[in-house]
């Protein structure tokens, strides 16, 4: 993909999340069920890295199931950092800006390694195969020997609600030569007017990022939505 390109697409999702905080934390009240389900296995001592955390959701889950280790989250958005710092005034937990598209991000982390690093509904968010490659490489690099990655995406692919939602490129000055195979541009049309692009990973595609970053797929399954089937998860472990 032409950086140009990248840069567009990066563009696209960093005005959504900034201009249309509010009306995207109005639609995620909860944890997805498949986050629930991941965040009753970590341990209350874990140290955790919440890449993307959004508004804390994750966070605040784990203060009701008793964590009290090191947790990290992360997130381009400044209105979504600040509403997270509102929800979750836990003394175990700090937020910190920072955008995974741009080099030095790890930095907001702090020092140390993580035992889990979160990617909830994250990579797909990330254009160009190198890019991605590049951002689970890093989260590899953060990892405590034998440290996981829970991990999940968009399954949209055939599905007629996303399909309705789909917009052609031109919509944004671009056109299908400039994305990859699976790229997609979504509308959003509530409390506001915006555009999303989306990549749209197949189970394969997804393991082969882990094992490209040297990690070993773990786990899979299907989880959220209507039929419990819209958000494919995989736990990588180093």
């Amino acid at each position: 993909m032409r950086p140009a390109v990248r840069d567009e697409l990066l563009r696209v999702n960093r005005a959504f999340y900034q201009s249309l905080a509010g009306s995207f934390v109005s639609t995620r009240r909860r944890p997805q069920p498949g986050v629930q389900r991941v965040l009753t296995r970590i341990e209350p001592t874990s140290a955790v890295l919440d890449v993307g955390c959004g508004h804390g959701l994750a966070a605040e889950l784990l203060g009701r199931l008793g964590h009290r280790g090191i947790y990290r989250g992360i997130d381009a958005s400044r209105p979504l950092i600040d509403l997270a710092r509102q929800r979750v005034g836990a003394a175990w937990a700090a937020f910190a800006i920072a955008d995974l598209a741009q080099p030095g991000w790890r930095l907001a982390a702090g020092d140390g390694a993580f035992d889990w690093v979160f990617a909830f509904a994250v990579l797909h968010h990330l254009p160009d195969a190198s890019l991605r490659r590049q951002v689970v490489g890093e989260l590899q690099d953060g990892l405590a020997q034998g440290g996981r990655v829970a991990v999940s995406v968009w399954d949209i692919a055939g599905r007629e609600r996303f399909r309705r939602r789909t917009v052609a490129w031109e919509e944004i000055g671009l056109t299908s030569a400039d994305v990859e195979p699976g790229d997609t541009l979504l509308d959003w049309r509530h409390a506001g007017l915006g555009h999303r692009y989306v990549h749209q990973f197949a189970a394969q595609e997804l393991a082969d990022l882990a094992r490209a970053a040297g990690l070993t797929v773990a786990e899979q399954f299907h989880a959220d939505g209507e039929g419990g089937r819209l958000g494919l998860y995989q736990i990588w472990r180093a």
